[in-house]
C-alpha cells in the first residue's frame, strides 16, 4: 500500500539540484526496433537501477511514467559525468541509438535539463504518497497555509 501523507505537504531538498526530463517517441510500426534503438536490456530501466545502487553518482531520485522520466540530480556535473562515462550504461546506449537512428527514421528521443538554485522551486502535495521532487528530497508537512509565491521564498515579478 502506498505511503499516503494526508494533509498539505511540500518537498524540501538541500542545495542546488538539476531536473532532467527525458522521453521517447516509439515507432509503433517497429516496436522491436524501438526497443533496440533505446538500448534494449541496457536501456533507461537498467541505467536507473544502476544509478540507484550508487548514490555517489548523484542521482537523487526519479519518477517514471511510461516513456517519460523525470530525474533529479545533485548537480549538472554529476549528470554530465554519467552521460559521458564509457564505463556506465548510458554512453554505449547513446552511441548505439545514434548509430541505429542514422540508418532509419523511427524512434525519437528528447530531453530537457533545468538547473535549480536552492529554494527557487515550489511543490505541493495533498493526500499523496511521496512523488516527484519529494522522492528526491523530503516530503514535509506545510506548517501554515501559504501561497505558491511565499513557498518560492523569493519575489516573483508580476
Amino acid at each position: 500500500m502506498a505511503d499516503i501523507r494526508y494533509g498539505h505537504h511540500t518537498a524540501e531538498i538541500d542545495g542546488d539540484f538539476v531536473v532532467f526530463v527525458i522521453g521517447a517517441r516509439p515507432s509503433l510500426r517497429h516496436p522491436i526496433r524501438t526497443f533496440l534503438d533505446l538500448g534494449g536490456r541496457c536501456g533507461m530501466t537498467a541505467m536507473l537501477k544502476e544509478l540507484s545502487r550508487d548514490p555517489e553518482k548523484g542521482l537523487l531520485g526519479f519518477q517514471s511514467s511510461g516513456l517519460l522520466i523525470v530525474q533529479y540530480w545533485r548537480s549538472f556535473e554529476h549528470l554530465e559525468a554519467f552521460a559521458r562515462d564509457p564505463g556506465d550504461l548510458h554512453r554505449p546506449a547513446w552511441l548505439n541509438y545514434y548509430r541505429r537512428a542514422a540508418r532509419h527514421e523511427g524512434t525519437g528521443i528528447w530531453h530537457e535539463t533545468y538547473l535549480v538554485r536552492a529554494g527557487e522551486y515550489e511543490a505541493i502535495y495533498h493526500n499523496m504518497p511521496p512523488h516527484g521532487l519529494a522522492t528526491a528530497g523530503r516530503m514535509v508537512p506545510l506548517k501554515e497555509a501559504t501561497t505558491a509565491r511565499l513557498r518560492l521564498r523569493r519575489a516573483v515579478a508580476g
